[in-house]
């Protein structure tokens, strides 16, 4: 089997997450600045066998995509061109960094490392590829 990358993209920052390659375990894998992110990709997807990259799909209130969504339209374009066999998934990643926030204060996590951003958005992209693995089960 191949394993699922999840992307938690952002402006600065971008939290990345992977499963095992039978798919029952979502782990954190990092935090990269975005602007390095296509260069991380490209070398990641050189060594691991990935068959779907899900990415958080941002949302306002109302419905509405967030600012973001138009860099993450680029990206997926990106994807879509130079992966044409990786599936490429949306999922709704409302309220992931408040619940990674929460994640990392119950695990005991001490308080100067729970305020590393680094820290919250690869448990972000965590939290965005457990949920798309529940909602899509094997």
């Amino acid at each position: 089997m191949s394993r699922i990358l999840a992307i938690d993209y952002g402006k600065v920052r971008t939290g990345l997450a992977e499963t095992d390659p039978y798919q029952i375990i979502a782990s954190a894998l990092d935090t990269v600045l975005t602007k390095d992110l296509i260069p991380y990709i490209k070398a990641y997807l050189a060594k691991e066998d990935v068959g779907d990259i899900v990415i958080g799909l941002p949302m306002r209130a109302h419905g509405v995509p967030g600012e973001i969504e138009e860099d993450i339209q680029k990206l997926i374009k990106y994807l879509n061109k130079n992966y044409p066999e990786i599936r490429i998934h949306r999922e709704d990643e409302s309220y992931t960094s408040i619940r990674a926030s929460e994640v990392i204060f119950a695990a005991g996590i001490k308080k100067k490392k729970r305020r590393d951003k680094a820290l919250i958005d690869k448990v972000s992209a965590t939290l965005i590829l457990q949920q798309f693995m529940a909602n899509n089960p094997k």
